[in-house]
């Protein structure tokens, strides 16, 4: 396959993306991509390649090539680059200036440089300097800030289990969006969602506070919600949240449209799911390392079919 050519398919990829995210991506837009995908093995391999550059910071290029037409394109078409190597690259164009590349508030842009992060279908585990074990689940990202009179972890995307170690003159703290979790000697999840943070206490307790001073202490076993203006107790046992450690997605009685945005970071491409059947409820145990088979297996028990167009755009549908 020619360099020209995966120069084209490159290029070619990154209009795709930045169509996709332009607000007005539909059906017959999805169905464009998957057939440009098919095409040609050489399209595949540029859309894969820009995923892996990018990690989604899709809506930063598309602001970008007004300011420098084409010289975005070049940088992340660039084999081998590393994603602060493009970084440094965009910069060399100037187009850093002002906060422009990322913004102070983009969470690609916070992903991209984050200081521990995992990709698609990506599990890690981290040793911290303190002896805290920190495990991420897939498409997550985390800031490490560990100085004389705390420790902290900023949770930018994604999911995360930390088992912490005891250090009676330095806190442990993981701050998100909506506020902070503070460890009273514990094990615990805490889940970034799209409105809200997910704590889910494993082992002993944790402390949890919002921006206004409301807090609350969590036990294990149980659960919590924080949002902009209120902390919500969960009543249900949430342990079984922690299971993507082992690579199960356990689902006791949760909607499609959770079950499927739990598969998400574990495969690439997109999964649109038809209104009528996202609040379906749905209880098994599915295989997150293997997404497809997942996705098989709920077309097999609820009234629902899958469709592939191709590696990149799979559609959920009500079964006629």
């Amino acid at each position: 396959m020619s360099r020209a050519a995966l120069d084209r398919a490159g290029e070619q990829a990154i209009d795709w993306m930045v169509r996709l995210r332009s607000g007005q991506a539909d059906p017959q837009l999805q169905a464009g991509l998957a057939a440009w995908l098919a095409r040609d093995p050489a399209n595949a391999q540029a859309w894969e390649h820009l995923q892996l550059r990018l990690g989604g910071a899709y809506d930063t290029l598309r602001s970008l090539e007004p300011r420098a037409p084409g010289q975005a394109r070049e940088v992340l078409l660039q084999p081998g680059t590393s994603r602060r190597q493009v970084l440094r690259g965009l910069a060399g164009f100037g187009v850093l200036a002002g906060g422009l590349w990322l913004g102070a508030q983009s969470t690609p842009g916070q992903m991209l440089l984050a200081d521990k992060r995992t990709g698609t279908g990506e599990r890690r585990q981290f040793s911290l300097a303190d002896g805290s074990q920190l495990s991420l689940n897939a498409n997550s990202a985390v800031d490490v800030r560990f100085e004389a009179g705390q420790r902290l972890l900023y949770l930018r995307a994604g999911e995360l289990i930390v088992q912490v170690a005891p250090d009676p003159n330095r806190p442990f703290r993981v701050r998100t969006a909506q506020g902070e979790i503070r460890a009273l000697g514990t094990r615990f999840l805490v889940r970034q969602e799209a409105e809200a943070t997910r704590v889910v206490v494993l082992e002993h307790a944790v402390r949890a506070s919002l921006a206004d001073g409301t807090s609350r202490d969590v036990q294990q076993g149980q659960a919590a919600l924080l949002h902009a203006g209120r902390i919500e107790a969960l009543s249900s046992d949430e342990s079984h949240r922690g299971d993507w450690l082992q690579g199960r997605l356990s689902v006791l009685d949760e909607p499609l449209l959770a079950v499927v945005d739990a598969l998400r970071p574990y495969r690439r491409g997109i999964i649109r799911v038809a209104p009528q059947i996202r609040q379906l409820r749905v209880q098994g145990v599915f295989p997150l390392d293997e997404p497809d088979r997942a996705l098989t297996a709920l077309a097999e028990t609820l009234p629902i079919t899958v469709e592939h167009y191709g590696p990149w755009l799979t559609l959920l549908g009500p079964r006629r």
